[in-house]
């Protein structure tokens, strides 16, 4: 799990940053293994490749190691001019400067100059949606709400629906439908945006969102890549993953059939369904909460590096 260290900037000797670099590279081309299998292939897969997608990722940027803001890489190490060489390619990327012992640093003051009103906007959000107590409960019906009433071929996926549209209509009706996030209520039909109890805006989400919301915690991925190079590379790997599984429980959830994909369903028109989905949501809040609060602390050592 990730940890962002203390205030302050601190120093990574060449034989640290090296092997927190190769062992990232590492874990991200395992978690990206088959998506970059598939594209090969030229295929694509309804669940798997959604993050892909949906928050314009490629592989080779889960890939690319940052150590975060406040942390100096430093040159020197058994082979100094490999390190040279890689320092130099470090320092010529957008955003890093050079220290004066001859390493590398993000430059916050630049960065923040830029990108201040993205991370101004992520803050407000974050430190929001952290001081509420998670709703839980809402069954994930935003996706059978994406297909009330809704002709087959309008459909996002082309996958059958478990109880077929007459059966998945009658779920959406026999149920209150309580959903908080914007970027789920704007795929809505017009039919079903008038039963939500919630009507969110894009102005309105950091009045809206809450801890409990799979596209909430979900969305801590796109919080740390907008944090970019002062994201360290543990805790971008760390939303990824949550993101990755939370996609999983989102979709078997979901009106849609997917075994053919392997994917069994929680059936949340039944009781044990509805269970099965709180206890899995409550599990994912809880690993949410300890991302949230260190892509908050990074925003924090982001001023703080900037007015140093």
């Amino acid at each position: 799990m990730t940890v962002v260290t203390a205030a302050g900037p601190r120093t990574l000797r060449a034989p640290e940053w090296a092997a927190a670099e190769s062992a990232h590279r590492d874990r991200a081309r395992r978690l990206t293994a088959a998506h970059r299998a598939r594209r090969e292939r030229g295929e694509r897969h309804a669940v798997e490749d959604f993050l892909f997608d949906y928050y314009a990722l490629r592989a080779a940027r889960l890939e690319r190691w940052h150590p975060g803001v406040g942390v100096r890489l430093a040159p020197g190490g058994p082979d100094p001019d490999a390190a040279a060489a890689r320092l130099e390619e470090w320092a010529g990327r957008r955003w890093h400067r050079r220290t004066a012992e001859g390493g590398v640093e993000l430059d916050a003051r630049a960065f923040v100059a830029d990108r201040g009103r993205d991370i101004r906007r992520l803050e407000i959000l974050l430190r929001a949606t952290a001081s509420r107590p998670p709703h839980l409960g809402c069954l994930g019906l935003h996706e059978w709400a994406m297909v009330y009433r809704q002709p087959a071929g309008e459909r996002r996926h082309g996958l059958p629906l478990r109880l077929g549209s007459t059966g998945t209509d009658a779920v959406v009706e026999a149920h209150p439908v309580r959903c908080s996030h914007f970027d789920a209520f704007r795929f809505f039909t017009t039919q079903a945006r008038p039963l939500n109890r919630l009507q969110p805006s894009r102005a309105s989400q950091p009045e809206f969102e809450q801890p409990g919301c799979l596209h909430a915690n979900m969305d801590l991925l796109r919080a740390a890549l907008t944090l970019g190079p002062a994201c360290p590379g543990d805790l971008l790997l760390d939303c990824f993953e949550l993101a990755r599984d939370i996609r999983g429980l989102d979709m078997r959830a979901s009106p849609y059939d997917l075994t053919s994909l392997g994917y069994p369903p929680v059936a949340v028109e039944t009781a044990a369904g509805r269970a099965e989905y709180v206890a899995a949501q409550r599990s994912f809040a809880e690993r949410a909460e300890p991302l949230r609060a260190a892509l908050i602390t990074v925003i924090e050592r982001l001023r703080e590096a900037a007015a140093r």
